[in-house]
């Protein structure tokens, strides 16, 4: 293998970098690898490339085209930059072989990356980024007689009829709720909104426009940037806030009493608004919170526990027949559903959420119900190549109790997970995106979880 196509590697979510690594040679290389690699699967079906709304992301999608159209297979493009949803949603709608997605999601504006989604709709999972990785080569294409075409599609309306049919809305059915929707200068705009009002919302939109530079902070929608969007939903005394990242396959919520809501809370209410009207098991992240157990149990239902990554909720999700699927990062889907994270559809199954009873309602009952709970995480820097050391290590420190409570349980599914006697968690895990541990807590208080969190630096940070 060659140095560019060492520099590719295909982690939680495909191959993400700077610019200076992330160059048309080998997002070039890349196509070549997905090729080949449905051709070996026996795949002729058409193609789609879709791309997010970088300033780069529309130029390497036209490279990815040509290489695939250049090895016989007839390719789809989409008229614009569209959100990561819509194309795994038309590989299954369409009929397609897979798609390849140039976005970097979240990520600051000098990245880009490129995944690629198979046949199912769902997250490639390692057997599949594994074999194209291993085909990672120079470009060889047929002679010209034997390419394939490329088109331009709409992804829109089949997407939006389909979220609209798994949401249960009509179109009309949440006239007099108001949403203030946040693109973060993503490819959100003009999708998420247009839904939202296509089931009689009044939307008030924010950066709603494309921006190189997302306004000067990453299209992360955690609460540190959406701070203007917690004043927008209260000053225009709206039902709900949601903002998308940049490819929006995630989403985070605003309400009018918590403002930022957490995800964990989110996901409790979010499933328990399901459980109203249907039945089935929920899949969540180890790091994700245990009030959607006590959710489920209320509703004698069970909660299928993953490794972080949206492919293994997804996974899972098919294996168990789940109801719904998440983690706390905000990625969700639901069953009747392609098995990849939709902010999209649940932009809109959220608002109808809300028309039926608002959620600073539904979490009130909810933790009056179940109980406090309260989560936080913290990162540590640590090089990729200390985390296998350090993961080793741990395994030989895991004490006998933390921040006072004994150790009732050790889960090793990812990383390190130390249940404790009073229901409260631990988790250590190595970052699957960056240099870094990562540490998270739960607990019944904010208190409670500083303690936790400050506990486990003091048990991880000698060893990095």
């Amino acid at each position: 293998m060659d140095a560019d196509a060492d520099a590719i590697a295909f982690g939680t979510d495909g191959w993400r970098a700077t610019l200076e690594e992330f160059t048309d040679e080998r997002v070039r290389m890349v196509g070549q690898a997905v090729a080949d690699y449905l051709r070996a699967e026996g795949h002729d079906a058409p193609v789609l490339v879709g791309y997010d709304a970088r300033p780069t992301s529309e130029g390497f999608a036209d490279s990815l085209a040509a290489v695939l159209a250049g090895n016989g297979f007839d390719v789809l493009v989409p008229e614009r930059d569209r959100p990561t949803p819509l194309v795994a949603w038309a590989i299954v709608d369409r009929g397609l072989a897979g798609a390849l997605m140039v976005t970097a999601s979240h990520n600051p504006p000098e990245y880009n990356g490129v995944k690629f989604i198979p046949g199912d709709g769902a997250p490639a999972l390692p057997a599949v980024t594994e074999a194209i990785e291993a085909r990672l080569g120079p470009v060889d294409t047929l002679p010209e007689s034997e390419h394939g075409t490329v088109e331009t599609v709409s992804l829109v309306p089949s997407h939006a009829e389909q979220a609209r049919a798994v949401a249960g809305v009509d179109g009309g059915a949440l006239d007099g709720l108001t949403v203030v929707y946040d693109a973060m200068h993503g490819s959100g705009r003009g999708v998420t909104d247009a839904l939202l009002e296509s089931a009689g919302v009044e939307v008030v939109r924010r950066r709603c426009d494309p921006d190189p530079e997302f306004g000067g902070t990453p299209p992360e929608p955690s609460a540190e940037h959406l701070e203007g969007l917690v004043a927008a939903v209260r000053d225009r005394d709206a039902d709900l806030g949601i903002a998308n990242d940049g490819d929006a396959d995630r989403l985070a919520v605003v309400t009018p009493d918590r403002g930022h809501l957490d995800e964990n809370l989110f996901f409790a209410a979010i499933y328990d608004y399901l459980l109203e009207s249907a039945s089935g098991p929920a899949v969540r992240t180890v790091s994700t919170t245990f009030l959607v157990d006590r959710v489920a149990e209320a509703h004698g239902e069970e909660v299928f526990e993953t490794a972080v990554g949206f492919k293994w909720v997804a996974d899972a999700m098919a294996a168990h027949d789940a109801l719904v699927g998440g983690e706390e990062s905000g990625g969700f889907s639901v069953r009747g559903h392609v098995r990849e994270k939709d902010g999209v559809l649940m932009a809109l199954l959220t608002a109808a959420a809300a028309a039926e009873e608002s959620l600073d309602a539904r979490v009130d009952r909810l933790l009056a119900e179940h109980g406090d709970v309260v989560a936080d995480k913290v990162s540590l820097d640590c090089p990729d190549d200390r985390k296998e050391a350090v993961v080793a290590g741990l395994d030989d420190e895991i004490p006998d109790s933390l921040a006072g409570q004994s150790v009732a349980e050790v889960v090793t599914l990812d990383g390190f997970k130390l249940l404790l006697e009073d229901g409260s968690w631990v988790l250590v895990r190595p970052s699957g995106t960056e240099p870094k541990m990562r540490v998270y807590a739960e607990a019944a208080d904010e208190r409670a979880v500083r303690e936790r969190l400050a506990a486990a630096r003091e048990l991880v940070a000698p060893l990095i």
